[in-house]
């Protein structure tokens, strides 16, 4: 009986796939949203984040003005490596 069966399944092996995959799929889909969990917290939009920094920037422009903080010599020299050093 059982190589009948099997007889059956693989010459019809097209219109049994697509049936139970589509149940198994379903099945699968509603089981993840009952255990998933759907909150998606908030987050600020592309305006809010760069309203808020030019907020910042326009409050620490005074902090800006401070001497330590500018450079009083080229960037590139700062890290140098001693053989790129200039010799004098």
């Amino acid at each position: 009986m059982w190589p009948v069966i099997m007889a059956l399944l693989r010459r019809n092996a097209v219109y049994i796939t697509l049936p139970f995959a589509g149940v198994v799929g379903f099945i699968g889909y509603n089981l993840e949203s009952l255990l998933s969990d759907k909150y998606t917290p908030y987050s600020k939009s592309i305006q809010e984040i760069r309203a808020e920094r030019l907020a910042e920037d326009i409050a620490d422009a005074n902090a800006a003005q401070v001497d330590k903080l500018r450079l009083k010599e080229n960037v590139l020299e700062r890290n140098l490596s001693p053989s790129l050093q200039k010799k004098i």
